[in-house]
């Protein structure tokens, strides 16, 4: 059974952390461009995407953060990802979305390379 599809946003500084719950899909596509589409998000300089290792992506889903990817590289947003398992890291690098965004082992490693700190609020 799939996980509820929900999207936070929280400010950590200049840092937009969108902490994303659910599979990653068609379906769940509009949540996460909604997120996106925040004047916090838009704005921020930095995003963080937290997802969890539970997280399923299918081809669509992929598709979808791709393309958002690309906008906030247009935007020139610095970008990075953590929570994914060993699988999507994989698949990640295979599909090219480790040029739009840098994936992190652990969300501490995530803020301290994004903040110049390992915490997690400001």
């Amino acid at each position: 059974m799939a996980e509820k599809n929900e999207v936070k946003v929280e400010k950590l500084g200049d840092v937009a952390l969108l902490d994303i719950k659910g599979d990653i899909t068609r379906t769940s596509a509009p949540f996460i461009e909604e997120a996106f589409r925040k004047r916090d998000v838009e704005q921020a300089p930095k995003l963080l995407l937290r997802f969890y290792s539970t997280t399923y992506f299918n081809s669509e889903g992929i598709k979808v953060l791709i393309q958002l990817l690309a906008e906030s590289k247009r935007n020139q947003q610095q970008v990075g990802i953590t929570g994914l398992s060993k699988h999507f890291k994989k698949i990640f690098g295979m599909v090219g979305i480790k040029k739009l965004a840098t994936i992190f082992n652990s969300m501490g490693e995530a803020l301290e390379d994004l903040t110049g700190s390992g915490e997690e609020s400001t």
